[in-house]
């Protein structure tokens, strides 16, 4: 009883995705902040329009909707209700032709799954490895930390010929990658539970990842990265992966750095552990500030800046 009633809720929030994309909803997904600052504008109380319910997660009033996204939100378990006031507990962001169903702002739950800048400028890099050139053949890939899917779609609509893996421990991650791959009607992507890569088998020829790299005094797991400075997670990616490399095979590691007077913790750690002459790796900072409000917290009193970086990893075919 317990699986047809979950099948009932994916079936709605499918329904529900699948009006959205016809009706030519988009919503781009900001930084925690900018929300915070947007809807604290006077006028931004309430939601008059869909980005304001799907997209900000403002509250709305019933006509702002109607009665059958009202039922679909009921349906699919994700309606929030005061009074006569409602809420979406979802998000929807667009990212190139896909939207991505997603937690609601502010995403304090425990099992809150995020998407925002990280996951534009992740899905970018995914695509400029994937248009190279001397990019090897991907006959079999895996997202680690899929969160939404983002990764895992963009590989699969760019090699629809591979399998791809999405592994997460969150299952409302799981739950939110299989909605999204039905929405963009992907059909080589399987979500599965997974702790890194233990959880699955064999090599890939491509492994990506969009970690966790905050540090997080409530320890949620879509943000806190855990170790010095919130780098730990991005490690254990890199020893993880670079046992499971295919000849040929790359990894693809997007995530953030807390940058010390000291210099960059990650790169010096790369340095010392990438120095196997099968491995061939690139190392490029692609912002060098991103969430700055995050060096008024503690645990960042030493921290200059936060940056985004790409690693790339590649075993050397032969």
């Amino acid at each position: 009883m317990h699986s047809e009633q979950n099948t009932e809720k994916q079936q709605a929030l499918l329904s529900l995705g699948q009006h959205l994309k016809k009706e030519g909803y988009r919503f781009t997904t900001g930084t925690p902040l900018t929300h915070e600052r947007v809807n604290g504008r006077s006028e931004n109380r309430q939601a008059h329009d869909l980005p304001g319910v799907f997209g900000w997660s403002r509250p709305f009033e019933a006509p702002v909707l109607g009665d059958q996204l009202l039922g679909l939100l009921r349906a699919g378990g994700v309606l929030i209700e005061e009074g006569d006031q409602f809420a979406s507990a979802v998000r929807w962001s667009s990212l190139g032709g896909n939207l991505f169903v997603h937690s609601r702002y502010p995403t304090v739950q425990s099992d809150a799954v995020f998407f925002g800048p990280d996951t534009y400028r992740f899905v970018r890099a995914i695509d400029a490895f994937l248009g190279m050139p001397s990019t090897a053949v991907v006959s079999r890939a895996v997202d680690i930390c899929c969160g939404a899917g983002p990764g895992a779609l963009c590989i699969a609509q760019a090699r629809p010929a591979a399998e791809v893996l999405a592994v997460d421990i969150n299952p409302r991650a799981l739950e939110f990658t299989r909605l999204n791959a039905a929405l963009a009607g992907v059909s080589n992507v399987e979500a599965l539970y997974s702790d890194l890569l233990k959880d699955v088998d064999g090599e890939f020829d491509l492994i990506v990842a969009n970690p966790p790299y905050m540090l997080d005094a409530d320890s949620r797991a879509y943000r806190d990265g855990g170790g010095e400075l919130g780098i730990g997670l991005s490690r254990a990616i890199v020893e993880a992966a670079i046992a499971r490399l295919a000849p040929g095979g790359s990894l693809l590691l997007y995530t953030g750095v807390a940058m010390t007077a000291a210099g960059d913790p990650f790169l010096a750690y790369v340095k010392r552990t990438l120095g196997d002459a099968s491995l061939a790796w690139r190392y490029e900072e692609v912002d060098p500030d991103v969430f700055g409000e995050e060096l008024l917290k503690p645990g960042y009193e030493q921290v200059e800046r936060i940056a985004a970086v790409v690693l790339t990893v590649t075993r050397t075919a032969g």
